[in-house]
């Protein structure tokens, strides 16, 4: 028998279980491009009452409903204001720039979260007000939750409540990246509403904590769903009989939500066991959810090195950077995976 492969690379990695196929196999399907498919309207219904909001749009990816988003938010030459380490910014190709023609204004937060002031002080108030046509226009602001490059951190809601009233207090848009939410729900013991009712739209993943082989769920405003339509056709995001996808999402909320606290447990045990490897070092010193960051610089190796040594013993993580690693646990790791994937980095570095 084969060992188990132990993959820490992303929980974008887990396989649906038995129940979750038997969901879709069973599913009742329709043309959803026409609304006809009662299980995409079922998934979406529950995730917009989950948001608080009035309608929702089922969409092939998470970087779909950020670029619908921001697309339906904004016109060419607005900016849009997010933390630097943010995924719109990092991690979807560029784009922002060519679906929303938008400019970026970077801000320097504290794990992926900047502060009410820092977004104030970062408002082109000029711009804004008519006093310059110099400068880009603000428009957009967006939030992660929970911040990946942040280690996983959870924006406070208090925080989230400051910069939601700046931008409010400045007629400006607040966005949020919901890919991780559910992790900070169970983490913080916080409804997904009450972080969501602080902004105007907010999508869900599915394909990551949720454990779904595809999907994510993009909310807001009737008309703002209403535009994300248009804009999901435009990028090919029709999908006709997307039951079989959309009853995944439906057993996942039924199933995977609380059991993300294993996942966030399992980080932590994690992060214990990789501070007693000498020449490793965690990059936060806590892990609130499911994200793992080390730094491998004192072992010798760089992360590369090291991510493809641990992929010739069945096990996969991430290289950041240079010198920095990604572990992320999910719904397919358990003990005994953590047990043995820090057993094989300290054979390996030591």
């Amino acid at each position: 028998m084969k060992n188990k492969q132990i993959n820490l690379y992303s929980d974008t990695q887990s396989l649906p279980p038995p129940g979750m196929r038997e969901a879709m196999a069973a599913a009742e399907v329709g043309d959803e491009q026409q609304r006809l498919d009662p299980s995409v309207n079922q998934l979406c219904e529950r995730i917009a009452e989950l948001l608080g909001k009035e309608e929702a749009v089922f969409l092939p990816s998470g970087t779909m409903c950020n670029q619908i988003a921001l697309a339906v938010h904004c016109e060419a030459g607005d900016e849009i204001i997010a933390d630097e380490s943010a995924h719109v910014i990092n991690y979807e190709a560029g784009g922002l720039a060519v679906f929303a023609g938008a400019m970026v204004r970077p801000l320097r937060g504290e794990r992926g979260i900047f502060s009410a002031t820092q977004l104030d002080q970062g408002i082109r108030k000029q711009s804004l007000y008519g006093g310059s046509f110099h400068e880009p226009r603000p428009k957009l602001v967006v939030v992660e939750q929970t911040s990946n490059r942040g280690g996983g951190s959870i924006w406070p809601l208090d925080t989230l409540q400051e910069v939601s009233d700046v931008a409010r207090k400045h007629g400006l848009t607040l966005h949020m990246d919901g890919a991780r939410l559910m992790n900070a729900v169970i983490a913080s013991g916080v409804a997904a509403k009450a972080y969501t009712s602080l902004v105007d739209t907010a999508w869900l993943d599915l394909s990551k904590g949720l454990g779904c082989p595809v999907g994510g769920v993009l909310a807001g405003s009737s008309e703002f769903i209403h535009a994300a339509w248009r804009w999901k056709h435009r990028l090919g995001g029709a999908m006709r009989q997307a039951g079989i996808l959309a009853a995944a999402g439906t057993w996942a909320l039924d199933h995977h939500v609380q059991r993300l606290a294993d996942d966030h447990a399992n980080a932590q045990y994690m992060a214990e066991l990789l501070r007693e490897i000498d020449g490793i070092t965690v990059v936060n010193d806590d892990v609130p959810t499911n994200l793992v960051f080390f730094d491998v610089a004192n072992s010798g190796q760089s992360a590369a090195a090291l991510s493809d040594s641990l992929a010739e013993h069945g096990i996969r993580i991430g290289a950041i950077d240079h010198r920095r690693m990604r572990a992320v646990t999910h719904v397919d790791i358990d003990r005994d995976d953590i047990k043995n994937a820090c057993s094989m980095i300290q054979a390996l570095v030591n």
